[in-house]
Order: structure tokens, then C-alpha cells, then sequence
């Protein structure tokens, strides 16, 4: 970076809290979107991805459950809204805000386990090691059912 420009990386227990509070708020995201697309994708192209959703939401709400316990182990306070759910009378568009939103999720998740281990929290690290394995997984699935080859979500700076 040039000099001057140096980014601020320290992470302190707050803004680890406000970090996952958001993550949780998608996690939240998720669970509706998830909920939602399985029960309208229609057609037989769809049946099996269809009942891999209802899957997938199951495993945000977990996901949400095991947030939810860390961040009051930080001694913060969940949070209780969801980040906004895109909708669409199309099915591919459906599944293409769904692959993004795993996008967005990965590589804040990648980020959240440095951040965790910044602070010597490595029960949390190995907590959302865990989700990114399942995370994967939907980001899989839904490139599957798209045809494509599943994106390489980085890292969130």
C-alpha cells in the first residue's frame, strides 16, 4: 500500500460483535430466501435444487443458532433483523441472487476466522470453519444448478 494509506487492521471485540451481528443478519437473509425459493421454484429443472433449498435453510438457521451463542459469549446482543430478500418470478434470477448472497457470505466468513484468531478466539474460528464448509457446499449446489462453475468469493477485505 502507499504510504499513508495503510489500512487499520486491528480488530477489537466490538467490532468483532458488530461484524458477526451482521453476519447474522444474512444468516437471517438466508433462512427467509431459502425458505421462500424453495417453496415457489417450479418445473422440473428445479425439482432437485427445489428440496436442496429447503436443506440449505435449515443449515442458516444453525448457522444463526451458533452466531448467535458467540456473539453473547462476546458479550454482545444478537441481532433480530434480516438484510433485505431479493425476489423474482424467475427462477435463474432467484438462484443467481442466492449465489451471490453465498458469495458475499464466504468471504466475510474467511475473514471473520482471521479476525477471531486476531483475538485468540479460536473456538469461534473453528465454529465458523465449520459453517464455511456447509456455506461451500450451497455455493456449490446452486452453481451446479445454474450450470456454471462456482465462483472463487476471495477474501472481504
Amino acid at each position: 500500500m502507499p504510504k499513508g494509506k495503510e489500512k487499520n487492521t486491528t480488530i477489537t471485540r466490538k467490532k468483532l460483535i458488530d461484524l458477526l451481528n451482521q453476519d447474522l443478519e444474512r444468516e437471517f437473509q438466508a433462512v427467509i430466501a431459502y425458505v421462500n425459493y424453495s417453496a415457489v421454484l417450479k418445473g422440473a429443472a428445479y425439482m432437485n435444487i427445489a428440496a436442496e433449498l429447503a436443506v440449505h435453510a435449515k443449515e442458516e438457521l444453525d448457522h444463526a443458532l451458533i452466531l448467535s451463542d458467540q456473539i453473547d459469549y462476546l458479550g454482545g446482543v444478537p441481532a433480530v433483523t434480516a438484510k433485505p430478500v431479493k425476489t423474482s418470478d424467475k427462477a435463474e434470477e432467484m438462484l443467481k441472487f442466492d449465489l451471490a448472497n453465498e458469495v458475499e457470505t464466504i468471504r466475510n466468513y474467511r475473514r471473520r476466522v482471521k479476525q477471531a484468531d486476531e483475538l485468540n478466539e479460536f473456538a469461534l474460528s473453528e465454529q465458523i470453519r465449520e459453517i464455511l464448509l456447509q456455506e461451500q457446499d450451497h455455493l456449490t449446489a446452486l452453481a451446479t444448478a445454474l450450470g456454471i462453475d462456482p465462483p472463487n468469493p476471495g477474501i472481504a477485505d
